[in-house]
């Protein structure tokens, strides 16, 4: 799923923009162990110019209003620790003061780095996609979470967490059994490596001006906070 760049504040065409990087403790997708706090370790800013239309395409369904002022993308692994370790500490507070209020819109994009669940789990969201459920899909994948590569994201699973949120299953199972949407995981994999990424999550803020700020781990909620005030501000 590719979005169109107007929505994004974007002019037709490919656009090179310049990108404020902030670097912390980074989850790798064969981390197992749970860090402590996950905390800054490193912080820096460098300038590096990437193509607007690599981060915005093949992306998931909007959650939140279309007319937001900020785009936030995520690259996510489904299996990923950190990731998990983001959807439940730090995306609640996202969604409930940014989300939710207008000011933030947010798309999810595969980094499907860790092992095969990672890109079945991947699939069945899409899968969901179809019946417009992407995103409760989403959260109970993460919901679910039980490590990385121990089968809790099997296709058995899959197939069970669709029946939990209403999925017609007929539906659901063909569109597993095709594969359907290998392509556009594959796509939004090359982009993740185009852009330079080598772990999960991470994330780019789109504010007013088309100003980019790329944001690399699982970070606290503070330091989303303090990304978003300043691009509402600009």
């Amino acid at each position: 799923m590719k979005i169109h760049l107007p929505s994004l504040g974007i002019g037709a065409g490919i656009i090179m923009l310049v990108i404020v990087v902030i670097f912390l403790v980074h989850g790798q997708g064969t981390t197992k162990t749970p860090a402590p706090e996950i905390l800054p370790q490193e912080t820096q800013n460098s300038s590096q110019t990437v193509s607007l239309d690599v981060i915005a395409s093949n992306l998931s369904p909007v959650l939140g209003s279309e007319n937001a002022p900020i785009t936030m993308i995520e690259f996510g692994d489904y299996q990923c620790f950190y990731c998990n370790h983001f959807f439940h500490n730090t995306e609640p507070d996202i969604v409930k003061n940014y989300i939710d209020t207008g000011k933030v819109k947010m798309y999810f994009k595969d980094f499907t780095i860790i092992g095969q669940d990672s890109v079945t789990a991947a699939n069945a969201a899409h899968c969901a996609q179809e019946q417009g459920k992407f995103w409760e899909y989403h959260d109970t994948l993460y919901n679910n979470w039980a490590g990385e590569n121990t089968g809790w994201a099997s296709t058995t699973n899959l197939e069970q967490f669709a029946k939990q949120i209403g999925l017609n299953q007929d539906q659901f199972d063909q569109c597993m059994a095709q594969t359907r949407y290998i392509q556009i995981i594959r796509n939004s994999v090359s982009d993740a490596n185009n852009l330079g990424l080598t772990g999960t999550p991470d994330f780019f803020i789109i504010g007013p001006g088309n100003s980019v700020t790329k944001v690399v781990g699982a970070q606290p909620y503070q330091v989303f906070d303090e990304i978003f005030k300043s691009k509402l501000q600009s």
